[in-house]
């Protein structure tokens, strides 16, 4: 039979064991390959661990833990002006990490608050950024005119500085999702929008316009010159074919001056007169003489 001291010996050591077990349990701890670990004593970091693996620390040290990947930040839209005193509406997002754990606990404390810090350096830096730019910088026809990611790459390098320097935090990446313009402007930069247009087409029409009339003078010229020289040909042919006629008819006229007499009369009654027509002749006639008596015989 036991003693009470034996029981009492036995709970003594069961409750030590346990406690050991406690402790142990409280001092171990694990850091996971995707967040930083901070430990504390009485609210003051005192240890950073980045490793991933297993570590250990005093039970009455505090443990903290943050996300070391990068994270997406999406402000509101919020309004800017331009250096031409164009005001413009931007919606951008925002890529950072945690560098440096002991200085964002020390500064910000947590992401919503971070994330509340860079708010305020991006509005500041696109606000002072866009100050230097023109619209046409940012927006245009031409792509050698926009640049866009010239201000982003100077907005992400300044924010990324200042955001370490103040907060411990890494910016990775600063870009515009979208450009739009205030609702109360927008009706009156869509009427300059089409004013341009206009002009562009008028001024379009108007060079067509002249085109057309060089065209149209060019090819009545050629016109003018293709008809002029078919005339003169056709006037040198109709001159040669009269010479030859009248070589012909003269030819003719030699060899029977009285025949030929005869066909060219015949000749021209037949163009003057038709099945239709109706003539009255005299009894010396030539043409009476001819159909009574034919022709006169060469003597």
């Amino acid at each position: 039979m036991m003693t009470p001291i034996s029981l009492n010996a036995r709970h003594r050591k069961a409750a030590a064991t346990a406690g050991a077990m406690v402790l142990a349990w409280l001092s171990v701890f694990t850091v996971s390959e995707t967040e930083f670990a901070i430990v504390t004593q009485f609210g003051r970091p005192v240890r950073t661990l980045a490793d991933a693996g297993l570590h250990v620390r005093w039970p009455y040290q505090g443990l903290l833990r943050f996300d070391r990947r990068l994270r997406i930040y999406n402000p509101r839209p919020s309004e800017f002006l331009t250096k031409d005193k164009k005001n413009l509406v931007i919606e951008n997002y925002v890529c950072w990490r945690i560098q440096n754990p002991e200085r964002f606990v020390q500064t910000v404390g947590d992401p919503t608050a971070a994330e509340m810090r860079l708010h305020d350096i991006v509005w500041a830096g696109l606000a002072a950024s866009l100050g230097n730019f023109e619209l046409e910088s940012l927006v245009s026809a031409d792509p050698h005119r926009v640049r866009g990611d010239e201000l982003m790459e100077a907005l992400t390098r300044d924010t990324s500085r200042r955001a370490l320097e103040q907060y411990g935090i890494e910016v990775i990446d600063v870009r515009v999702k979208r450009l739009n313009l205030p609702e109360q402007n927008k009706q009156s930069v869509f009427a300059r929008m089409r004013a341009e247009r206009e002009r562009i087409a008028r001024q379009y029409r108007a060079e067509g316009e002249e085109q057309a009339l060089k065209i149209r003078a060019e090819a009545d010229r050629q016109r003018e010159e293709i008809l002029s020289a078919a005339y003169r040909e056709a006037e040198e042919i109709k001159g040669d074919g009269d010479a030859q006629s009248t070589r012909i008819y003269g030819a003719a006229y030699t060899r029977d001056p009285q025949f030929y007499k005869l066909v060219r009369t015949l000749e021209a009654y037949k163009k003057i007169l038709d099945d239709k027509t109706t003539a009255v002749l005299s009894s010396d006639s030539e043409l009476l003489r001819i159909f009574t008596k034919g022709a006169v015989a060469k003597q």
